[in-house]
Parts: structure tokens; C-alpha cells; sequence
């Protein structure tokens, strides 16, 4: 059943496919680095997490930590010290999704496939 004909036929799209809020949820953008970070490295400041992810900026950090720590998986610690600190860990939750990442881990060396792909139907159709 195509998305329009959930949509025509009064079915709410997380019915239609009901793995759709946990892919919202898992794989909206950051959200995967930031937790295998997290379930590789385990307990974090915000300096290692930054470090780590090279790419992301301080403000999508920011963010990201905030929206995960919201849906309970991943858990914030403050230090009441001087300077205070302030650690990053993944929480039971989020570790139950290791399953998860180590079969999409599994199926990476599938990529250089996707690529070829790609290139052949990029070849076919002009790129377009």
C-alpha cells in the first residue's frame, strides 16, 4: 500500500508501517552517531562527544542531547563541582538498540553494492 493510498484510505502512516516512529525516533539527523558514540565509548562530556563527531557544531549537540535525554535515551549527570561537569551516558533504553546498530553494522560492507548501483543507474539515465 502506497503512502496516498494509507493516506486516502483514513490509515495514519505509523499503521501503515509500524517500524515508522521508531525510524523517526533512531534515525532522525545526529541521532545515530550520538548514540553508538555513546554505546561504544559509554559515559561522556559534551567536549569527548564533540570531539568524536567531528562534524556536528555545538548547537546541534546541544540540541540532540536535549531531544534524547527527553525520549529517555540517553541520560544527563551534573557534577555540582568547580568548574562543574556535566556527562553524557546512554540509558537502558538506548542500549537496547546495540541490536539494532550491530546489524546495520553487519550490513555495511552492502555500501560499495548501493554505490555500484547507483553508478549503473546514474550511467542509464544520465544522472538524472
Amino acid at each position: 500500500m502506497t503512502e496516498s493510498t494509507a493516506q486516502g484510505a483514513g490509515i495514519a502512516p505509523e499503521n501503515a508501517c509500524p517500524i515508522a516512529p521508531v525510524v523517526d525516533i533512531v534515525f532522525s539527523r545526529w541521532t545515530t552517531p550520538v548514540l553508538w558514540t555513546l554505546n561504544e565509548y559509554g559515559r561522556q562530556r559534551f567536549v569527548e562527544l564533540e570531539r568524536r563527531i567531528a562534524t556536528i557544531t555545538p548547537k546541534v549537540l546541544t540540541q540532540r542531547l536535549r531531544q534524547l535525554e527527553r525520549d529517555g535515551l540517553v541520560v544527563r549527570t551534573y557534577h555540582a563541582e568547580v568548574p562543574p561537569r556535566v556527562e553524557y551516558e546512554i540509558s537502558e533504553l538506548g542500549r537496547s538498540l546495540a541490536p539494532l546498530f550491530a546489524t546495520l553494522a553487519d550490513w555495511s560492507p552492502n555500501l560499495d553494492r548501493v554505490e555500484q548501483a547507483r553508478r549503473a543507474y546514474d550511467a542509464r539515465t544520465g544522472g538524472r
